[in-house]
């Protein structure tokens, strides 16, 4: 679409995460329906490689959390979004908003934005308060509870009318089109339950070895996948050994493909302590998946209780795994759910309707 003026995607993380496959696949959506696009991306992430492999115009640029004494660094910023003509910044971490913020200010960049995903809230500082009121023009938040723990150590830090909801996207077409490779084939009338996420302590690991053992305590036939890698790995299969329920688990190693994990499965658990927009949920439910986990942050956002999962109590480990059993026993349930999990996941959470809201917000 030629005369419109080029969306510029900040994001110096060097790992590959939840924001960074939203910029990249963003980008991607908007540079594949004429809009010109350029990222700014550190040299050695995982970002940059995917970038330069989809033939996406780009920078490599190392930025880190004292970029922003370098007014240098400002300035060449500030040259580059005036040489690709950039109208719209969207920054992800924020030591980017500190450095490319004042450079788009400096370049006359019309909208400055800062998409947030991470469940955390914001110091109240005054170069924070400076950022957020004089810099950034629009936040996008994954979640109304994102946006909420943004604000929590300061109400009045930005304007409510700079907010945007834009939920995280998943590409149907894209996932019904991939072939199925099951990890794992049930046995008998056993019961497989999964959970796919990094072995860090933010996601409740504990807790699912927790109900593993109350599940097998009461006799329940079941194995549980467990998709990831993490710092905790080891600590986690050490306390399913003391429990007596590492027999009943498979670890299965970090996954590339999420479909298939999720055809292997009955219901997916998700004990996260917090969560910014559980992406895995919805990923769970395109697979027609019942979804179990705890009442808190961006949860009840995606799972109605008692329609398409349930939603727990905060660390109930009792009641979590009753649902759990409430759903061995009651196969027509599961199934029922498992369709109403796929309609609403279809209904609310497509990628075309977030890659609307995006265009619709720079038209603005």
């Amino acid at each position: 679409m030629k005369g419109k003026n080029t969306i510029a995607f900040i994001n110096s993380n060097i790992a590959w995460g939840g924001g960074e496959k939203w910029h990249f696949e963003m980008g991607k959506r908007l540079y594949e329906k004429g809009y010109p696009v350029f990222f700014v991306v550190h040299k050695k992430s995982a970002l940059c490689q995917r970038v330069k492999e989809a033939n996406l115009p780009h920078a490599a640029i190392i930025i880190n959390n004292f970029s922003f004494l370098n007014r240098f660094k400002i300035r060449r910023i500030s040259r580059i979004f005036r040489q690709h003509s950039v109208g719209s910044v969207i920054m992800n971490l924020p030591s980017d908003v500190k450095v490319a913020g004042p450079a788009a200010r400096k370049a006359g960049v019309e909208k400055i934005m800062y998409r947030r995903g991470t469940a955390l809230p914001v110091n109240n500082n005054l170069y924070n308060r400076y950022l957020f009121k004089k810099i950034i023009t629009h936040i996008i938040t994954n979640s109304h509870a994102t946006k909420n723990l943004l604000l929590q150590k300061n109400a009045e830090l930005v304007d409510k009318s700079k907010f945007r909801i834009i939920h995280n996207g998943l590409d149907f077409n894209e996932f019904d089109s991939r072939q199925v490779n099951p990890l794992y084939i049930k046995q008998g009338n056993e019961l497989v339950i999964g959970n796919a996420s990094r072995f860090v302590e933010q996601k409740g690991h504990k807790m699912l070895i927790e109900v593993a053992r109350k599940l097998k305590t009461r006799g329940i036939s079941f194995r549980l996948l467990l998709a990831g890698e993490g710092k905790l790995k080891e600590s986690i299969i050490k306390l399913a050994k003391k429990e007596g329920v590492y027999e009943n688990l498979l670890f299965t190693g970090f996954i590339t493909d999420i479909k298939s994990f999720m055809t292997s499965i009955d219901i997916f658990l998700l004990p996260s302590l917090w969560e910014g927009f559980g992406y895995v949920i919805v990923e769970a439910m395109a697979g027609e998946k019942p979804v179990i986990a705890f009442d808190i942050s961006s949860n009840p956002e995606i799972i109605r209780d008692g329609e398409n999962g349930y939603l727990i109590p905060f660390r109930d480990t009792d009641t979590f795994a009753e649902k759990v059993i409430a759903l061995y026993n009651n196969p027509q349930l599961r199934e029922q759910m498992a369709r109403e999990a796929r309609k609403t996941a279809a209904e609310n959470f497509d990628m075309d309707y977030m890659v609307r809201q995006i265009e619709d917000l720079i038209a603005e």
